[in-house]
């Protein structure tokens, strides 16, 4: 998506580029229309590095505001890079009524951070909602949180040196100055990769747990009912 900003006609885009968000309010993955752009003029005179523009959700019309970093200033026209920041993000899903409750905790709030962009925060987070989670699955939890991270490293085949990073935040036993500095694209991997282990540890099994025990009730019930009828 080419984005400039001309001093006559404001905001020029492609017609046939079109690009969509999750939208932080409504959930839904819409497309975003322009609503509303700095004045140009303004922008010559103080020459900032980034520059904020406001797009409208088309499924629910609230307003979306997005940063750019200024890429060139023109003699007539302001070009933008293409990635942008999105100011507010929307809020991160899971079943948590799975997790013990400590670890809920943690993690909502390691989801918070992660949803307000403040990646390092967010590892620190994951750290401990991970320590939380291996205390309540028992004596062999950490050994069985470890394998299903491998399995999900093999799964999205994301090679070691990439993954380096997530297993020292989930499983590192220094300090906390001692996390890796994570930037957004590995904090994205490190939150997929826990999610899905506390998936693996927790959502699944109780699911399991619970379904088999419907199953089994029917069968008991149905049973019953056939020895009270012979």
């Amino acid at each position: 998506m080419t984005i400039i900003l001309e001093r006559q006609h404001g905001l020029q885009q492609p017609t046939d580029e079109q690009f969509g968000l999750e939208c932080p309010y409504c959930g839904v993955y819409a497309h975003m229309s322009p609503q509303s752009v700095p004045d140009v003029d303004s922008l010559y005179k103080s020459r900032p590095k980034r520059v904020g523009l406001v797009y409208q959700c088309d499924a629910c019309h609230a307003p979306i505001f997005l940063r750019f970093a200024v890429k060139n200033y023109g003699e007539s026209s302001i070009e933008l890079f293409q990635n942008f920041i999105e100011l507010e993000r929307p809020k991160e899903r899971f079943p948590f009524s799975y997790l013990p409750k400590h670890t809920e905790v943690l993690f909502r709030e390691a989801l918070s951070c992660y949803s307000n962009n403040n990646f390092n925060a967010f590892a620190s987070m994951c750290r401990r909602a991970a320590s939380s989670s291996f205390s309540a699955l028992g004596e062999s939890g950490k050994l069985r949180a470890f394998d299903e991270i491998l399995a999900a490293q093999d799964i999205a085949e994301i090679d070691d040196n990439s993954f380096e990073p997530i297993k020292k935040v989930l499983f590192g036993t220094g300090d906390e100055e001692e996390l890796p500095t994570l930037n957004r694209a590995q904090a994205g991997v490190l939150l997929e990769v826990l999610k899905d282990m506390f998936y693996q540890c927790f959502v699944r099994r109780s699911k399991l747990k619970r379904a088999i025990k419907v199953r089994r009730f029917f069968v008991q019930e149905s049973n019953g009912a056939l020895k009270s009828s012979a």
